[in-house]
């Protein structure tokens, strides 16, 4: 279970970690990585040019945000990018996407309606 989905958890207070973890590069770097596969802290740390306490900083604030999990696999500790926790958060920024196109829709439709009336003096209605 993560903190997105933790019943006792402020949703809010969740969205604004996911958001937060989301709202640095280094870590927007890590999720992208690992939304290929399953991943090391020493492969996560490769391309930056940061050390690895720094990169495992990062990891903790994801994992802590719900965005990702670590496994024990014998001596390794993969990271793993949580689906859901991401699918969540596209649901609340589509539901607020969704409502805004429905509006631009309507609005659409009312300068056309408009257009349509200054253009033929006919269609006017007293």
């Amino acid at each position: 279970m993560t903190l997105l989905d933790d019943p006792h958890d402020d949703t809010d207070a969740a969205l604004d970690r996911a958001f937060l973890a989301l709202a640095d590069p280094v870590r927007r770097s890590i999720v992208a990585t690992l939304s290929r596969g399953p991943a090391t802290v020493n492969e996560l740390a490769a391309p930056f040019p940061i050390t690895k306490q720094a990169v495992s900083r990062h990891i903790q604030v994801l994992e802590t945000a719900g965005l990702i999990t670590r496994t024990r696999d014998g001596q390794r500790r993969p990271c793993h990018l949580d689906p859901a926790a991401l699918e969540r958060l596209t649901a609340w920024i589509d539901e607020y996407r969704l409502t805004a196109e429905r509006q631009y829709r309507r609005l659409d439709a009312l300068l056309g309606r408009l257009q349509a009336t200054s253009s033929d003096p006919s269609k006017e209605q007293s």
